[in-house]
């Protein structure tokens, strides 16, 4: 894995610090540079622990209550974690399960209980979201941002900080600045899955610095069949403005109780990766699965297949990518890395490298998407682990000297030891420091 996601919605924060101090545990023993993504609870209405995964059967009654039990919760009640919530709903709503993997239809309320009959059976999953329906539309969703999570994620240093239910490109901005009042610099990732996410799409990935496909919750808020087109509408839109995208929810939703997919899950994600997404995510597979190391590598394998296939057949991106750069100088390195990238396709180069301080060009080569591996190579920690979340990157931290060509015999014997390049290779190196494009064969 590139990035390793952490939901605030899930576990305590002594909980999440010990993973984030095992995985940058692992970064240093290893010489590794996996990210850490933390993602915010956000507007979330969720269901309690249940003790597993108990099965709802059609015409079922079960009681959902805001009360707090001692452990002796009667059978067929869920806790949910709204305090209004029984004042809010209203008998006839339709409560949905995880965007449908239960549906719910109020039929009673007595005081802080709420009495709903199952209208279609499915699995009730640990700390489930719910979202509920009135007249044919989409009820109101609470905001209430847990901001200790997000002073958490700043005093962590994590790398990223996802933020759920993104309604404005205001929430981003205002985010942002409190994150640079801290001194701190985090990216942050809008999470699209609102019907306001879609309206105001452009702004709101303008703001951000990359973007997430909830699938899962989208899904509850627009028809089904709707998805897959606002899918690649995300995608081509951060394209577009330079912005990673990550796919994310439910990609192998079968896995997290058997050892292997669905083949229909397995065409999902080669589309995904054929729509030219920068990340694919795993959530509950590797989360609360049964086979989390089996599911990344069945997400893996099918990806480098399908890239395979893209390069093999030599699909080359037919795409017109705006300009992005607001400076003459932002200009200069776009057209380097676009005349770079074509170079790379019409010669069939091995790899490109590129030096960059600030990660910028590499995002730029990145956007391109050549035929061909792009080594990074940045002198700094926090950029090398930003530069995993993009596509088609492999960064490495190295420290640049005013040589250039000292520059580039340390990464050929650098790649060279880990059987990444070999001898005779043709490679491009652009950098942003020269703002040059050099072409040569491996010494």
């Amino acid at each position: 894995m590139n990035v390793a996601r952490i939901n605030m919605c899930h576990g305590t924060r002594e909980w999440h610090k010990r993973v984030i101090e095992r995985v940058r545990r692992l970064n240093e023993e290893k010489g590794y540079a996996v990210a850490i993504m933390m993602d915010t609870e956000g507007s979330e209405i969720h269901m309690g622990d249940l003790g597993g995964a108990p099965s709802v059967k059609d015409g079922e009654v079960w009681t959902l209550s805001v009360r707090a039990y001692d452990g002796n919760r009667p059978e067929r009640t869920i806790t949910v974690n709204y305090d209004g919530f029984a004042e809010d709903v209203q008998v006839g709503d339709e409560l949905l399960v995880d965007g449908g993997m239960v549906r719910f239809e109020v039929i009673e309320k007595i005081g802080p209980d709420v009495k709903c009959m199952c209208t279609d059976p499915g699995l009730l999953l640990p700390r489930a979201n719910l979202t509920f329906w009135r007249d044919g539309s989409l009820a109101r969703i609470f905001y209430f941002q847990d901001w200790l999570d997000i002073d958490f994620g700043i005093a962590e240093s994590v790398d990223f900080i996802a933020v759920s239910f993104v309604k404005s490109a205001d929430v981003i901005n205002h985010l942002k600045s409190y994150i640079a009042a801290r001194s701190s610099d985090i990216a942050v990732i809008a999470k699209i899955e609102s019907i306001d996410s879609l309206k105001n799409l452009k702004e709101i990935i303008e703001a951000s610095d990359g973007a997430m496909v909830a699938r899962g919750d989208l899904g509850a808020q627009i028809p089904l069949e709707q998805v897959p087109a606002a899918q690649q509408r995300i995608v081509e839109v951060c394209r577009q403005l330079n912005k990673p995208v990550i796919v994310a929810s439910q990609l192998l939703e079968s896995m997290i109780e058997y050892p292997t997919p669905t083949r229909a899950e397995v065409a999902d994600v080669s589309e995904a990766v054929r729509q030219r997404s920068d990340a694919l995510m795993l959530s509950g597979e590797s989360a609360m699965g049964q086979f989390p190391d089996k599911a990344l590598t069945v997400l893996r394998s099918v990806s480098v297949r399908i890239e395979k296939w893209w390069r093999d057949g030599k699909h080359h991106e037919a795409m017109e990518l705006p300009a992005v750069g607001s400076s003459f100088s932002d200009r200069i390195s776009e057209e380097i890395c676009t005349s770079a990238a074509k170079m790379a396709n019409n010669l069939e180069v091995d790899a490109l490298f590129v030096y960059t301080k600030t990660g910028h060009m590499a995002s730029l080569l990145s956007r391109c998407r050549p035929d061909c591996p792009i080594f990074a190579f940045t002198t700094s920690t926090s950029v090398r682990r930003r530069l995993n979340l993009q596509w088609g990157l492999i960064p490495f931290r190295l420290g640049f000297s005013d040589d250039m060509e000292s520059n580039l015999n340390r990464t050929f014997s650098l790649l060279k030891a880990r059987g990444m390049i070999k001898s005779g290779d043709l490679v491009i190196a652009v950098s942003d420091m020269l703002q040059s494009i050099q072409v040569m064969n491996v010494p």
